[in-house]
């Protein structure tokens, strides 16, 4: 037997306004993470991207061949002296020069090593946004919040056994307005649990090739400021930028 409950007046007003209205759906990690890749280019631009080049903060400047892994990573010591380090950063072998010279043995897995790190490092400032979604990456909607009167979908990341420090937290804020992430704040296994999380603001958001990067970092305390400097993403490279120490061209 079925029954029918008959609904009038102020209550019928009642259920309609409890009841999800079309568009109102709260947000969830999937449907925000899922917004901002449509935000940043598709997953298909991203896939079609190859190359990035880029400078992290005036210090050392980048070259990635996304397909391959093949990557370079260029800078001067605080000796003065000029390294390029060539490997690729799915198997981490490679050849490490200083002044144009080969380095051997153990100072040469060193260089590959701290080669490795700067990827890491540098790339996320870089790329953080494209990655929210990686394999081994915890995420969850950690709610809105105002800032400077702007709406933000904020994203919680933690990691499972991926990267080097495993033990990071982040939160992302994404604007509502335009699914891009404005800010992170993270903080880092190496900082103390209970002290507040450092915050950053990503400036600057504009299409390279057909991916949206932002160039310019400003912490959200104090006048702190990263570039990341001479972002292109060029169609082809030779072979050469990731065989030879030789200056790039």
């Amino acid at each position: 037997m079925f029954r029918r409950t008959v609904v009038t007046g102020s209550l019928l007003i009642a259920a309609l306004a409890l009841a999800p209205q079309p568009g109102s759906a709260q947000p969830t990690a999937q449907s925000v993470a899922d917004s901002v890749q449509k935000a940043l280019g598709g997953k298909e631009a991203w896939d079609n991207t190859r190359f990035l080049h880029f400078t992290f903060a005036g210090r050392r400047t980048h070259w990635w061949d996304k397909w391959t892994g093949r990557y370079r990573v260029e800078g001067d010591t605080k000796e003065k002296q000029h390294y390029v380090i060539l490997e690729n950063i799915n198997t981490k072998e490679g050849t490490a020069y200083l002044d144009g010279k080969k380095v051997e043995g153990d100072k040469a897995k060193e260089m590959l090593e701290n080669g490795y790190g700067a990827w890491v490092n540098d790339t996320y400032w870089l790329l953080m946004p494209y990655k929210i979604q990686d394999p081994g990456v915890n995420l969850s909607y950690a709610g809105e919040e105002t800032v400077d009167g702007k709406t933000y979908d904020k994203l919680a990341l933690s990691f499972g056994k991926v990267g080097l420090t495993p033990g990071d937290h982040y939160t992302a804020y994404i604007n509502r307005d335009t699914h891009l992430m404005d800010r992170w704040a993270y903080l880092l296994e190496s900082m103390p649990k209970e002290g507040p999380p450092t915050a950053w603001k990503w400036e600057g958001w504009q299409k390279y090739g057909n991916i949206m990067l932002a160039p310019h970092r400003v912490a959200v305390e104090g006048d702190h400021k990263l570039e990341l400097g001479d972002i292109s993403v060029p169609a082809t490279l030779p072979d050469s930028v990731f065989t030879s120490p030789d200056p790039v061209k």
